[in-house]
C-alpha cells in the first residue's frame, strides 16, 4: 500500500518575517542600484571633428550601399559618389590621423591609450560592481540568516526536474516539487523582478541585467564591444570592396520609367 501524502503547514510567521522581507530588500536594492548606476554615469565626451567625419564616411557608403537596389540617385552621380568614396578609403583621406605613412602595416589601435576607450572601461567596471556586490550581499544575508526555511508553495505543478532548482539548500528528496526554499526564492526574484522594474523605473532601466550580472568582466568590451576602438584603416578598405561589389547591384528606380507610366494608365 502507498504512504499517505504527508501535509506540510508554514508558519504565518515565515511569510511575515521571511518571505516578504526577502522580497521588499530585492525590490529595494534593485531601485537604489539603478540611481546609483545614474550618479555613476559621466557625461560623454564630445568627438573631435576628425573623429565625426571618419564615422560619417563610413556610414555614408553604408547607407548607398544599402539602397544601391532600385535608388532613387541616377546612374552617373551613384558612380561618382561611389569612385569617390573608393578612392578616398584607399587614399585614408578620412582617417582622423590622416594617412598611413609608407606601406607599414596599420596597428590595431590600443585601448589603453585612447582616453575615451579607457573612460568607457572603468564606467563599464564600476557599473558591474554595483551590480555585483548587492547580489553577493543579500546572497550571504540570506544564507546566514534563514538557511533551511521553506517560504513558499507554488500553485501549479511541476516536474522533478524543477526540484533542484526551487528547493536550494534543502536536502528533503520526498517533499513536493512546488515548495521553495529561501534560496531558490531570491534566484527567483533575481530573474522575476525584471518587468517590475520596468515598470516601476521604464524600459531603459540598470535596476536589474542578469546577463550582465552573472557574467560580468572588467574586459567585457573587448572583442569588438563597445568600449574597444576599432580600425577605421582595416573598415575602409574592406568599405571599398563593398563599395565595387556593390555597382554590381545597382538599379535605377527612373529605367523606363516612361514606358512603365504608360503601360500603367493603359496608353500603350
Amino acid at each position: 500500500m502507498s504512504s499517505p501524502a504527508v501535509s506540510l503547514y508554514l508558519d504565518p510567521q515565515i511569510r511575515d518575517w521571511v518571505l516578504f522581507p526577502i522580497t521588499l530588500v530585492m525590490i529595494l536594492v534593485g531601485i537604489l542600484r539603478h540611481y546609483v548606476v545614474l550618479l555613476l554615469q559621466s557625461s560623454p565626451k564630445k568627438l573631435p571633428k576628425a573623429a565625426i567625419r571618419e564615422q560619417r564616411a563610413l556610414a555614408r557608403s553604408q547607407i548607398l550601399r544599402a539602397t544601391s537596389a532600385n535608388s532613387s540617385i541616377p546612374p552617373t552621380f551613384y558612380r561618382s559618389i561611389s569612385i569617390h568614396l573608393a578612392a578616398a578609403f584607399d587614399a585614408g583621406t578620412y582617417l582622423k590621423d590622416g594617412p598611413p605613412k609608407g606601406d607599414a602595416p596599420s596597428t590595431p589601435p590600443n585601448p589603453m591609450s585612447d582616453p575615451a576607450a579607457m573612460d568607457g572601461m572603468m564606467a563599464g567596471m564600476k557599473t558591474q560592481m554595483v551590480m555585483m556586490v548587492p547580489q553577493m550581499v543579500i546572497m550571504g544575508w540570506i544564507n546566514f540568516f534563514f538557511q533551511g526555511f521553506v517560504l513558499i508553495k507554488l500553485p501549479f505543478p511541476l516536474t522533478l526536474g524543477f526540484k533542484s532548482m526551487l528547493q536550494r539548500g534543502i536536502e528533503t528528496p520526498d517533499m513536493d516539487v512546488r515548495w521553495v526554499s529561501s534560496l531558490s526564492w531570491y534566484f527567483l526574484n533575481f530573474f522575476g523582478l525584471n518587468g517590475l522594474y520596468r515598470l516601476i523605473l521604464g524600459s531603459d532601466n540598470s535596476a536589474a541585467d542578469s546577463s550582465q550580472t552573472m557574467m560580468a568582466s572588467p574586459f567585457a568590451g573587448a572583442g569588438g564591444q563597445p568600449g574597444q576602438p576599432q580600425d577605421y584603416v582595416k573598415l575602409f578598405k574592406a568599405e571599398k570592396d563593398n563599395l565595387a561589389f556593390a555597382e554590381g547591384t545597382y538599379s535605377w528606380m527612373g529605367d523606363d520609367v516612361e514606358t512603365r507610366l504608360l503601360r500603367k494608365y493603359g496608353k500603350l
